[in-house]
C-alpha cells in the first residue's frame, strides 16, 4: 500500500462503513494499485466490501472493476445496490461474471443476471454450464418481483416414509449439492407435492428411527411462481415463516423461498412506499443531477397544478382579503394544519392497506375513527388558534371564524386521508404513489374555502 493510502483507522460501529478504508480505497484506485486494493479488503465480509464500493463515485467504481476484478466476487456483486452492480458488471469480462454467478445460490444468481443488459446477459449465459444456464433461463421466464424470480431452486426434500436417520445420511452424502443455507426439510408424497416440513432443529433433536411423517409440520401455504413478491412477504409475516415451498402448475415442489429474501423484499417495498409518498423515484448515490431532475419534475408539475387550483380559491375571495389583511396572514395556518393532519391520516391508511389490516370488514370503523380524530384535533387547535387570533388582531369575530374553519378542515383532512388511498386502491392504483397530491389538494381547497368563505359572510 502506498504511503498516501495508509490512513489510520479506528474501529467503526458494527455494520457501519469504515470511512478511513473508503478513503484509502479511493486513493488506491487513483494510483491503479490493484494488489493494494486486495490487501486493503482482505478478510472483509462481502457486504462490507459492497458498502465501501458504494461510497465511490461512478468513475472510481468503473476503474475498480478494471484494475481489481477479483474483488468483485459473486457475493460482493449480490450485495451491491442495483445501480452500482449494473455499472461495474458492464466493465467485467463475461467469463468473470459467469464464474461469479456459479458461486451463488440460484436466487442470487438470477438477481445478478436479470440486471445485465441483453447483449451482456447472452454472453454471460453462454459461459455458464448448460444445466445452470437452463435453471437461470427458467427463473428469468417469470415476471419481475414474483416468487419465480426470487425462489431458490436448491432445496432438501424427502418422502414421508423416510426416517430421521435416512434423511441425515442422505444430506451428508449430498454434500455440496445441498443449499448453502436452509431451514426446513420438505416432506413430499409420491407426486413430489409438499405435504409437510421438518425444521432442521427438530430433525437434529429426534432419534434416528423416527419417521418424518411423525414429526413434520403441515405446510401452511404453497406459493405459486407467479405470486407477487409483496403477497409472499405478507404470507411470511402473517404465518411467521422461515421458509416456504414454491410449487409448479401441477403442485410439484420446484423451489423454496427463505426469510432472508423476504426481509429484503419488505425493506424494498417499504422504501418504495416511502419514496412514492414523497413523489420521487428511487435514486442511487451515483445518479446525475439530470437523472434526479427527470425523476422528480413530473410530480412537481402535478403539485403545481394543484397549487394553482388552491390559488384559484384564494382569488375568488380577493375582495375580502383586500378589505381585511388579517385574512392573508391567517389563511396559511388553516391550510397547513389541515395538510399535516391529512398526512398523518394518510400515512396510517397506506400502511394499513399495505399490511392488509384495512379491509372492507373494518373500513367503516376506521373511516369514522379518522374523521372523529380529525374533528377532535380540530376542536383542540381551534381553541388555541382562536385565542391567538383574538389577542393578535383584537377581533373575536375573526377568532371565531378561524376556529370554525380549523375544525372543518381537520375533519375533512382526516376523512380525505383515509378515503383517498382506499378509493385509489379500489380502482387498482397504488395508494402510496398519488394519494398525497389529492389529500393535500383537498385540505388546501377546503381550508381556504372554509376560512375565506366564513370570513366573507361574517366579517364583511
Amino acid at each position: 500500500m502506498s504511503e498516501t493510502a495508509e490512513i489510520p483507522t479506528e474501529d467503526s460501529p458494527q455494520g457501519e462503513v469504515d470511512v478511513s478504508k473508503a478513503v484509502a480505497l479511493a486513493v488506491l484506485i487513483e494510483e491503479g494499485d490493484g494488489e493494494g486494493i486486495g490487501r486493503l479488503l482482505e478478510g472483509l465480509h462481502p457486504a462490507d466490501i459492497a458498502d465501501l464500493i458504494e461510497q465511490l463515485n461512478s468513475e472510481q467504481q468503473e476503474e475498480l472493476a478494471r484494475i481489481a476484478p477479483d474483488i468483485l466476487t459473486g457475493e460482493v456483486l449480490a450485495n451491491l445496490q442495483w445501480d452500482t452492480r449494473e455499472l461495474v458488471a458492464a466493465e467485467l469480462d463475461p467469463a468473470h461474471l459467469a464464474a461469479a454467478i456459479q458461486e451463488l445460490d440460484s436466487d442470487d444468481a438470477t438477481l445478478l443476471v436479470e440486471e445485465l443488459d441483453d447483449a451482456l446477459r447472452e454472453q454471460v449465459l453462454a459461459e455458464v454450464p448448460e444445466e445452470n444456464r437452463a435453471a437461470l433461463e427458467s427463473s428469468l421466464s417469470f415476471n419481475e418481483e414474483t416468487a419465480g424470480r426470487l425462489m431458490q431452486r436448491e432445496f432438501v426434500a424427502a418422502p414421508d416414509f423416510w426416517t430421521v436417520g435416512h434423511t441425515i445420511d442422505h444430506m451428508r452424502a449430498a454434500g455440496d449439492e445441498l443449499p448453502e443455507l436452509f431451514f426446513d426439510v420438505y416432506v413430499v408424497n409420491t407426486g413430489f407435492e409438499p405435504v409437510g416440513a421438518v425444521p432442521v432443529s427438530r430433525l437434529m433433536r429426534s432419534k434416528r428411527d423416527v419417521k418424518l411423517a411423525d414429526i413434520m409440520e403441515e405446510v401452511r401455504i404453497r406459493i405459486e411462481p407467479d405470486t407477487d413478491q409483496e403477497d409472499v412477504a405478507y404470507y411470511f409475516e402473517k404465518y411467521h415463516l422461515i421458509s416456504a415451498p414454491v410449487v409448479d402448475a401441477s403442485g410439484r415442489l420446484s423451489g423454496m423461498l427463505t426469510v432472508d429474501d423476504m426481509v429484503e423484499v419488505i425493506q424494498e417495498e417499504n422504501k418504495e412506499d416511502m419514496l412514492a409518498l414523497a413523489g420521487v423515484n428511487e435514486a442511487g448515490l451515483t445518479d446525475t443531477v439530470l437523472e434526479s431532475v427527470k425523476s422528480r419534475a413530473p410530480w412537481l408539475l402535478v403539485n403545481l397544478g394543484t397549487a394553482i387550483l388552491a390559488s384559484g380559491v384564494i382569488a375568488f375571495f380577493d375582495t375580502a382579503i383586500s378589505q381585511l389583511v388579517a385574512l392573508a396572514v391567517l389563511m396559511p395556518i388553516v391550510a397547513s394544519m389541515g395538510g399535516n393532519a391529512g398526512t398523518q391520516s394518510l400515512a396510517v391508511a397506506v400502511r394499513a392497506i399495505a399490511s392488509r389490516d384495512l379491509t372492507s370488514a373494518n373500513a367503516r370503523r376506521v373511516i369514522i375513527r379518522e374523521m372523529l380524530t380529525g374533528t377532535f384535533n380540530g376542536i383542540i387547535f381551534a381553541v388555541v388558534m382562536g385565542v391567538v387570533a383574538g389577542l393578535w388582531f383584537q377581533n373575536w369575530a375573526l377568532a371565531a371564524v378561524i376556529a370554525i374553519a380549523m375544525v372543518i378542515n381537520l375533519a375533512c383532512a382526516g376523512l380525505a386521508g383515509i378515503l383517498v388511498p382506499m378509493g385509489l386502491k379500489r380502482f387498482g392504483a397504488d395508494p402510496a404513489v398519488s394519494s398525497s397530491v389529492f389529500v393535500t389538494t383537498v385540505t388546501d381547497v377546503v381550508g381556504f374555502f372554509a376560512f375565506l368563505g366564513l370570513a366573507a359572510m361574517v366579517l364583511l
